[in-house]
């Protein structure tokens, strides 16, 4: 994750660490609906802007327990696709890091 480019999501990302959530995530493409609605009920939306959730849902540790903020859209779907991107070829299982440089 790159600070200077997804400043919010790194924000978000460093907090949860830092407050105890996981840096070393399982990928679970195959649940991640599920667990996405369960990291956002209850979480009101807000008028242009995302709920940023971390561990994000394609993450087993993901759900009921990550993090959720409100964030820009921009910064969050940024950020998303940039983390979808360096784990695209790597399957289901796959335990990776996530580490927010800059």
């Amino acid at each position: 994750m790159f600070c200077s480019r997804f400043p919010q999501s790194a924000q978000h990302i460093e907090d949860a660490i830092g407050a105890g959530k996981p840096d070393t995530l399982t990928i679970d493409r195959d649940n991640a609906a599920a667990r996405r609605l369960d990291s956002l009920r209850g979480i009101e939306t807000k008028p242009g802007l995302d709920r940023d959730e971390y561990p994000p849902a394609m993450f087993q540790e993901g759900g009921r327990e990550a993090s959720v903020r409100h964030i820009t859209a921009g910064d969050n779907r940024g950020a998303g696709a940039c983390i979808g991107a360096q784990c695209r070829e790597l399957p289901n299982g796959t335990k990776v890091r996530i580490e927010v440089i800059d």
